[in-house]
């Protein structure tokens, strides 16, 4: 595969690992790895309601507020992430017991995990357009809001809606022109 398009339509809901949410996966490696064998995950989650986060035991986790009014982070050491801006981005081991506290309601959030000892994973927030030299072994442009359009180096043109995701499995130069008031992530995946 060297480049293909994740519709939002196409995301089928799943409890989540706790029972406490519900979480729709977006892509994984290897494809179809289940929760104990994946190396890279990358999903959509509701959180609902106050609670525990499941923990995943040797994974790095990122996790990016995309819908509601937030939620804080309070991991048992007393550390808090505080995600209470579209686009605020928690870092956190998965073995790290985590309560979720909801600000004002429900929210969405990105969440990206990565075997630490199969995988890196690098994530950024933009809100503008902009020029990415695509160099990791997975790249992954998910439209967080609005619409962008993807110019890739030497292949067509392709538009992102809120929910939808870009995959490309090769080095290549990509231009994403955001929308008025489009934002969007891009992910790296590096398997070690």
């Amino acid at each position: 595969m060297n480049i293909m398009i994740i519709r939002a339509d196409s995301l089928t809901p799943r409890p989540w690992k706790n029972g406490g949410g519900v979480t729709r996966e977006i892509a994984a490696g290897p494809p179809g790895a289940s929760m104990e064998a994946f190396a890279w995950r990358l999903s959509l989650a509701d959180v609902a309601a106050d609670g525990a986060f499941s923990t995943f035991p040797g994974v790095d986790r990122v996790l990016v507020l995309l819908d509601g009014a937030g939620m804080r982070l309070t991991e048992a050491s007393g550390h808090v992430h505080a995600l209470d801006a579209p686009l605020a981005i928690a870092r956190f081991p998965g073995e790290t017991p985590i309560h979720a506290t909801l600000n004002h309601g429900p929210t969405r959030d990105f969440n990206v995990m990565v075997q630490r000892a199969r995988a890196r994973a690098t994530v950024q927030a933009h809100r503008e357009s902009a020029a990415i030299v695509a160099t990791h072994d997975v790249t992954l442009i998910f439209c967080a809001r609005g619409r962008i359009e993807i110019e890739c180096a030497g292949d067509a043109r392709h538009t992102l809606e809120s929910g939808d995701t870009l995959r490309l499995d090769r080095a290549t130069a990509l231009e994403c022109e955001a929308a008025d008031g489009a934002a969007w992530l891009h992910v790296g995946i590096d398997m070690l």
